[in-house]
């Protein structure tokens, strides 16, 4: 009798181990996007992010930390720091081994500022094996810089897409992607997919509602400012920033703190602000503890921000998504 009585506490014990697995598995979030960013873009939630500490001199362990960051995405900035796609390639898989994140994804969102200025097409065309590098690392978008010209821009997203996706093509003079096969089953690896899912997600959202790329744009000149609506109107760009440090030396308003305050630079920011709205693009600027309600009303939802600023605007937002 008292043999039967331990087997029964230990056959309880052991249906009630599996059943508290099973609840913390039903509880686990059930991510929509591999891109966290998108899934949260998609609600109309802002999103906030962080510079990587490390830049270009990326190491696995600054990945494994970073996995875990308050952030919904990490700028990795290869624009200022040396192109090193090595550092890059090994960030990423730290970031794997330490995920996933809190929100039930594999890893943070990365995307990354590319040193290709958007001066003309041409410029692009001849700098857009460098794109090609970033991504085969996995990363889930990239930020064109100084992107002044139209003819730059559709280069930019042509060169990022694989010519098997068709949306858009033909639209404002897209043309097919010329992104190849090469380098796919390396970012498939960080994405947690087969090489042949990762081409079929590989591409810019929302152009392609499947997509899980993030592509933007830098506003932040006099050239880009003149075609800012232009530019916007290139299918694929997701979202645009105005670059307020560059934006001051190209108008000539004095650096500094005070340089945001310029008329003239104040102009400028309305002016890109309005182009992302009228052409249904996503608005970066940053934001402070401050002023980062006052900036989501405004109709920001893309920017730098520090971990206090961010747990203001999630609970102005009513943010679900765990971070």
């Amino acid at each position: 009798m008292t043999e039967n009585r331990r087997f029964l506490a230990m056959l309880t014990a052991a249906l009630c181990c599996v059943a508290g697995v099973s609840t913390i598995l039903a509880q686990a979030p059930k991510p929509k996007h591999i891109n966290r960013a998108i899934e949260l873009l998609a609600e109309d939630q802002p999103i906030y992010y962080m510079g990587s500490h490390s830049g270009t001199t990326g190491t696995f362990e600054q990945g494994v930390k970073d996995s875990q960051t308050y952030a919904d995405y990490i700028a990795y900035d290869m624009e200022h720091a040396p192109f090193d796609v090595k550092g890059l390639s090994e960030y990423m898989k730290g970031l794997v081994k330490g995920g996933p994140t809190r929100s039930g994804h594999r890893t943070p969102t990365v995307i990354v500022n590319v040193p290709v200025n958007g001066t003309d097409e041409a410029a692009v065309r001849a700098n857009a094996w460098m794109f090609n590098q970033v991504l085969a690392t996995g990363v889930h978008g990239v930020l064109l810089t100084h992107a002044d010209d139209p003819g730059a821009v559709r280069a930019f997203i042509e060169a990022i897409r694989f010519p098997t996706h068709s949306e858009g093509v033909g639209v404002n003079g897209l043309k097919e992607g010329r992104r190849g096969v090469h380098g796919n089953a390396t970012a498939a690896e960080i994405w947690g997919v087969s090489t042949e899912e990762y081409m079929e997600k590989a591409d810019p959202w929302p152009l392609n509602p499947k997509g899980e790329l993030l592509l933007g744009l830098k506003l932040e000149d006099k050239y880009a400012l003149a075609n800012a609506d232009r530019n916007l109107k290139i299918p694929g760009v997701a979202f645009a920033e105005w670059g307020p440090g560059d934006m001051a030396l190209s108008l000539g308003v004095p650096s500094g703190r005070g340089a945001v305050n310029d008329p003239r630079m104040k102009d400028a920011r309305s002016t890109i602000l309005a182009a992302c709205k009228a052409n249904r693009k996503f608005f970066l600027n940053t934001m402070t503890t401050t002023d980062v309600i006052d900036m989501i009303r405004e109709g920001v939802r893309i920017g730098p921000a520090s971990a206090e600023a961010a747990e203001i605007g999630r609970k102005y937002t009513k943010r679900q998504m765990p971070w």
